[in-house]
């Protein structure tokens, strides 16, 4: 087997990782998040049309008859509407749209549902979301380290830290709506990062007990070499199913489909580098994985 050296690069990818984090971190400080309705609070107006939807035609309404901000998406089938009202318009004035849309269509227009959701309410989802994200990191770092080493909780705990603040960096810099879906891609990605990295942690484990002679360094390169096929195997397939729901898939998904291609792809990155940097900064070595052996006894109780 040919081994990668993969830790021969591990400052230039360390080097990569911070700059990535900084300019992150920037974005989310100076631009924040382009909170969706789910968080700043609005009215959702789903209706449903008797034939297919333009939506050009009904964006091009709405902004022209006053009403700002409006989102425009499908929902379900191309007959089906969902439109989404900045804060400041009443239950009333979503009638009266509908009203209008009804008026300047060819074809009924009939109103299924409206929502109000209240700024208390999205100030109240992002605090929840938040202390999802923190105590699903939480909850990782106690598994690690009863399953594995402290060390290696560290290290699985940063890599996901890092993948999460890479996406809503991302979600940052281009100014796309964040809201629930987007939210719950965040959460997905731990889990499918987490599950790449307890793959390479165990490995690491094995090959620390098994090649004893070799160096830290030598023994996580041999260890990624053979868990990289998989990896690699994994990632791809789920970003094809990812660029399709994310190109066909419509608009209610389509920023879980890119939040998650996004994770899918740094959350792979960061399982080779992130967490086995991590290892080697925390000096991890074969007698932090070694196996307890005990001291056999003779029946009077002296060791032999």
């Amino acid at each position: 087997m040919n081994v990668i050296p993969f830790m021969k690069w591990r400052r230039f990818a360390a080097a990569f990782s911070l700059i990535a984090m900084l300019v992150a971190a920037g974005s989310l400080g100076t631009r924040s998040l382009n909170w969706g309705l789910d968080f700043t609070g609005g009215t959702l107006v789903e209706v449903t049309y008797g034939d297919s939807a333009d939506l050009s035609l009904i964006r091009a309404t709405l902004e022209s008859n006053g009403y700002e901000g409006a989102v425009v998406v499908a929902f379900g089938t191309d007959r089906d509407v969902l439109v989404r009202l900045p804060l400041g318009y009443s239950d009333d004035e979503g009638v009266a749209m509908v009203t209008l849309l009804e008026s300047v269509s060819a074809v009924p227009v009939e109103l299924q549902r409206i929502e109000f959701v209240g700024p208390a309410v999205g100030e109240e989802l992002r605090e929840q979301g938040g202390l999802a994200m923190l105590l699903a990191l939480g909850l990782v770092m106690l598994y690690v380290a009863f399953r594995f080493q402290f060390k290696f909780a560290v290290g699985a705990v940063v890599a996901l830290a890092h993948d999460v603040l890479f996406v809503l960096g991302y979600f940052s810099l281009l100014g796309m709506e964040f809201d629930l879906t987007v939210l719950a891609a965040i959460l997905a990605v731990i889990g499918y990062s987490l599950n790449d990295t307890i793959v390479v942690a165990d490995r690491i484990r094995e090959n620390f007990r098994k090649l004893r002679r070799m160096s830290p360094s030598d023994v996580i390169d041999v260890s990624l070499t053979e868990t990289f096929g998989r990896t690699v195997v994994t990632s791809l397939t789920t970003i094809l199913v990812l660029v399709a729901l994310a190109v066909f898939g419509g608009d209610m998904i389509h920023g879980f489909a890119l939040a998650l291609l996004a994770g899918v792809a740094i959350g792979t990155y960061s399982s080779i580098y992130v967490s086995a940097t991590i290892l080697l900064a925390l000096g991890v070595s074969k007698e932090d994985v070694a196996i307890p052996t005990r001291e056999l006894g003779n029946e009077d109780g002296s060791q032999v």
